[in-house]
This record gives structure tokens, C-alpha cells and sequence, in this order.
């Protein structure tokens, strides 16, 4: 007789079938517990930078280097080209205005001012002698003239004479007729001479005008050509210092060549050059400061280059006030230019947390200091020392500012002392 048998109701295929589920179950259930908290990193407080939101002053500023230059620079020039003959003084020297510096020899240029000096005095010489003839005619034509006169009034005492004794019947009219044609005669002839005597006049003035604006023309042609010689002789246009002298006895130097220049004693500017992304941004009146053996002092634009040169254009810029004692041409100089007027602000020092967040979140630290968290913010402004602080922070608390390079994607930081 057969027996029923009990079917186990817990085998061992069972119970580890449940087994695996379950830990399946409680694998995913961990990884989304794990994945969806926050990512957490200890961070040694040695190895960052914390820093306090604090409310203060702020100013948008450039650091910029500037050379000292004097305020005044005559570039000397060579007006015409030449050969070096002679130095009378050295570089560096202390010179008074018209005070020679370099004579230059040019024997073309010294060759056309003999020949138009000789063209002048022989153009004088040729209106003495055009002078002196008409001086001589005008006297001829004058002596002419009193013949004449004296010619129409004989006539005319005849005539006047005949015409009376005519009327009284004293004499035929043959008589009297021949008194009145002498007399018409020696009327039109003084007309005439009177008429050529006045054209003698007029033209010999017209001729005289003309040669003397002739001349003057020569002379004005002879004075620009002594100045030109006279150019080969360079000197010193203004008190000053004579500087960058380029020029050794025998070298030959073109028309137009830098040869140097004086540096006028009346003060300092100071060139600056800056980056072109500023170009819209600097202005005459732009104010900036240095500081120069502990004290600090200031500088305002007073004009600008707009001109682009690799990347930089150049302004210069005037002290205001003081003049520090000691500073030398050419000394450079480490400026604060100011873009905008101090306000107050909310700021956060700069650092390299700004290099992997733009600006847009930072990690703020807890109340208790032992975590800091991300936390959303915007910037405004900077400068070099720091980002003005628009929204997301509050004064008194505390960033890490340092650079989160390391951190990924780490949403809390613990911190470890």
C-alpha cells in the first residue's frame, strides 16, 4: 500500500532562491539610497582658504605699470641730410636755447646758397642800373615837357595878341590866322606830351613794382636757403637736457634721421600702457595712484592714444599735487587705475574658487563650522584684490575661496582639523 509522502514546505533551493532576491533588493536599495544623498569629501581646514563676506569700500580698478617721462620732449631731427663734421657737446648735457649741439657739412646745399646770393646781388645790380635809366628818361621827358610849356605860352601870348588887334582891324586875317594854328599847334602837342609824360610815369612805377617784388621773391628764396644751411648747425630749441644723442663725427645722416632730444626740466608725466579690452573704458580725467617711498600719490589722464600696438594702447598721465622727490626718467611705476568712484559694497576676496565656478555658486561654511555646502551667488564687479558680491551671500559669512580643483562634483565638504 502505497504512503503519501510530506512535501517539505521550506526546501534549501527555496530558501536561497528568497535568499538572493533579497539581497539583490537590498543592493539597488542602498546604491539609491547612496546616489540620492549628498556627495560628502573631508577636507583638511589647513589645505583651504576661508574667508568672511564683509561690507565695505569698493573701488573697480586695473593694475597697470607706468614709466616715468618728462613733460615736455623736443625730438631733434635732421632738416637736411649731411655728413657729421663736428660735436659740440656730449649726451646728457645741460643746454640753454639756440646753444649748438652738431654742425653737419653738406656741400650741395652750401653751393646753392652761393649761387642764389649771387643771383640776388646781380638781380640788385641790374634794378639799380633800370632805376637809374629811368630816372635819366623821366628827366629827358620832363625837360621835353618844360620846352613844350614854354612853346604853347609864347603861342598863346601871340595869339591872344593877334586876336585883339584882329577885332580892332590892326592886322589881316592871315596874320591872325597864323597866330591861331601855332597856337592849336603847341595846345595839342602839350596835350600830348602831358598824356606820354603820365604813361612814362605809370609805367616806370609798374616796371619798378614789379622788379621789386622780383627781388623780394629772390630774398625770400636767399633767407630759406641760409636757414636751410644755416639748419645743418643743430641747437637746442628749449632749455633742457639733451638726450638719446645718435651721432659720432663722420657718419652720414639722412634728411629727416633722428639725431636726439632735449628733455625739458619742468616736471614729469607718466606713459602707461594698457590692455585694448579697456579702450572703451579710459577717459581723459581718470584718476590712479601709486605708491612711492611709503607715501602714496595720485595721477589723472590727461590724454590718450587710441592707437592699438600688440594688444595695448597708451595714455599719459599728470600728477596731482606733489611731485615725489627722487624720481628719475624712465623709473617705472606700479599704478592703481581707477574705472569707477568708490562705493560700498558687498565683497568676497578674490581666490581660485572662481576658476571652476565663474562666479556662480561657492562653498559657504556652517553655522557650526564643521561642513560647508554650495551655495548660489552672483558677481558683479572686480578688481584685483576682490568680486563685489550681488546676491546669494549676507555680511559675516564664511567661503572657502581657495580653488576647487579637487572637488568634481562634490556637493558637501566636511571639515577636518
Amino acid at each position: 500500500m502505497d504512503r503519501v509522502i510530506q512535501k517539505k514546505k521550506w526546501s534549501t533551493k527555496r530558501l536561497m532562491t528568497i535568499a538572493g532576491v533579497t539581497g539583490v533588493v537590498v543592493l539597488v536599495a542602498g546604491s539609491i539610497l547612496f546616489t540620492s544623498g549628498k556627495s560628502k569629501l573631508n577636507v583638511d581646514t589647513e589645505r583651504i582658504t576661508v574667508s568672511e563676506i564683509k561690507k565695505g569700500p569698493f573701488q573697480e580698478f586695473i593694475p597697470v605699470n607706468g614709466v616715468v617721462m618728462p613733460l615736455t620732449t623736443i625730438y631733434l631731427d635732421a632738416v637736411e641730410g649731411g655728413q657729421v663734421e663736428e660735436k659740440y657737446v656730449e649726451d646728457g648735457a645741460m643746454l640753454k636755447k639756440g646753444d649748438p649741439i652738431l654742425k653737419l657739412s653738406n656741400i650741395d646745399e652750401e653751393l646753392s646758397l652761393a649761387s642764389q646770393e649771387s643771383a640776388v646781388f646781380g638781380e640788385q645790380t641790374q634794378m639799380q642800373i633800370a632805376h637809374n635809366n629811368a630816372q635819366q628818361n623821366t628827366v629827358s621827358k620832363l625837360n621835353q615837357m618844360a620846352d613844350v610849356d614854354n612853346a604853347f605860352k609864347e603861342a598863346e601870348r601871340v595869339y591872344l595878341l593877334d586876336k585883339s588887334l584882329y577885332e580892332q582891324k590892326a592886322i589881316g586875317l592871315q596874320e591872325y590866322q597864323a597866330a591861331k594854328n601855332a597856337y592849336d599847334y603847341q595846345l595839342r602837342r602839350k596835350r600830348l606830351t602831358t598824356q606820354i609824360l603820365k604813361q612814362d610815369t605809370a609805367l616806370t612805377k609798374q616796371q619798378e613794382q614789379q622788379a621789386q617784388e622780383h627781388y623780394a621773391q629772390m630774398k625770400n628764396a636767399l633767407t630759406l636757403m641760409r636757414k636751410k644751411v644755416g639748419s645743418l648747425t643743430l641747437r637746442a630749441p628749449i632749455d633742457g637736457q639733451l638726450t638719446s644723442m645718435d651721432a659720432e663725427v663722420g657718419q652720414n645722416k639722412n634728411k629727416g634721421e633722428h639725431l636726439g632730444q632735449i628733455d625739458a626740466q619742468n616736471g614729469f608725466k607718466v606713459r602707461v600702457d594698457v590692455e585694448e579690452h579697456y579702450l572703451s573704458r579710459i577717459f581723459n580725467g581718470l584718476m590712479g595712484d601709486f605708491t612711492f617711498a611709503d607715501r602714496t600719490y595720485k595721477l589723472t589722464i590727461k590724454k590718450v592714444y587710441t592707437q592699438v600696438t600688440n594688444g595695448r594702447f597708451q595714455v599719459d598721465m599728470q600728477f596731482v599735487g606733489a611731485v615725489p622727490k627722487g624720481i628719475r626718467k624712465g623709473q617705472t611705476l606700479q599704478i592703481r587705475l581707477a574705472l569707477s568712484d568708490e562705493t560700498t559694497a558687498l565683497l568676497v576676496p578674490k581666490g581660485g574658487f572662481y576658476q571652476q565656478t565663474g562666479g556662480n555658486w561657492i562653498f559657504k561654511v556652517s553655522e557650526d563650522g564643521k561642513t560647508a555646502y554650495k551655495a548660489d551667488i552672483q558677481i558683479g564687479r572686480q578688481n584685483p584684490d576682490y568680486y563685489e558680491v550681488l546676491q546669494g551671500l549676507k555680511p559675516g559669512d564664511k567661503v572657502i575661496t581657495s580653488s576647487y580643483e579637487n572637488y568634481g562634483d562634490i556637493q558637501e565638504l566636511v571639515l577636518k582639523e
